[in-house]
């Protein structure tokens, strides 16, 4: 029994460390657009799709693919954002969350039009698990997880010792003192957009390279995205990434007593049962 929570602890970790990146994004975007933009789902296979193009059409290795994921994502979110959410700026949150739906929903059917609902899967090299004392560790799972965690580690220094992201940070803590401040904030809006975005494709490609692609693949883990996000405190980045392995973690250990067509519900219920204790999240600020 301790060799099975042990692996899938590890695995728990291994996956939490992808979805804490797609999690940054959303949170982020959060902090600074104030409503929850949906579109992560779409954009996250808009960046598979990308990096799948550039790993078996151009033969990049994955860690280019996971930039050109980033790239592509990022200018999808940019340019979604300025045809249909900028207009709607001053509307309420759920109108923005609404069309960020919509958003979502045109992406994944532009996909399932120009590449079909086939599975596709990355040219990588088929390698044997790794075996350490109990625990069977997939080459490539560590190899992704290594990935999300330089991701993480790009932005940290980003956003603690440049001067941009101390405008970010300003700008999610007070746009309107920001903008007095003179941080133009309508930029730091686009790059929020793209980052944000960018980081949605890079956990796309991520995602794909462990398992397959497919336009819905966003769909699919945008709850336990959701779950990071909001068991963290919507809006901290930290609470992100803890929330992300929280929930990577108590969805892999669900299958010891549901089965794993059932994991991806656990994020739901994790959001139920921690809300009615800590509504604020892990990390986030109570509201007063």
């Amino acid at each position: 029994m301790i060799e099975t929570i042990l692996q899938l602890a590890a695995n728990g970790i291994m996956s939490g460390a992808v979805l804490a990146v797609a999690a940054i994004g959303f949170t982020m975007m959060f902090a600074v657009l104030r409503f929850p933009n949906f579109s992560l789902a779409g954009h996250m296979a808009g960046g598979a799709y990308a990096g799948w193009i550039a790993n078996t059409m151009f033969g990049l290795p994955l860690p280019l693919a996971l930039l050109c994921g980033f790239l592509v994502a990022g200018g999808i979110g940019v340019a979604s954002d300025f045809i249909v959410l900028r207009p709607l700026r001053r509307a309420a949150p759920i109108t923005l969350a609404i069309a960020s739906v919509a958003i979502s929903l045109f992406i994944e059917n532009a996909l399932r039009f120009g590449f079909g609902n086939d599975l596709r899967s990355f040219d990588l090299p088929l390698a044997r698990d790794w075996v350490i004392g109990w625990l069977r560790l997939g080459p490539q799972q560590v190899q992704n997880a290594g990935l999300a965690i330089v991701a993480m580690l790009i932005l940290f220094v980003i956003f603690t010792f440049t001067q941009t992201g101390r405008a970010m940070r300003a700008t999610a803590d007070n746009a309107g003192l920001a903008a007095v401040k003179g941080i133009d904030t309508e930029k730091i809006t686009r790059l929020v957009s793209f980052l944000g975005m960018g980081l949605a494709g890079a956990a796309g490609v991520l995602l794909g390279a462990d398992t397959s692609i497919e336009p819905l693949l966003g769909l699919k883990v945008i709850l336990s995205v959701f779950a990071a996000a909001v068991l963290g405190g919507l809006g901290s980045i930290p609470g992100a990434v803890l929330g992300a392995f929280a929930i990577g973690i108590v969805e892999e250990a669900s299958q010891i007593v549901v089965p794993a067509t059932y994991k991806g519900a656990v994020g739901f219920v994790a959001i139920l049962l921690v809300l009615s204790f800590r509504p604020s999240g892990f990390l986030g600020r109570r509201q007063t």
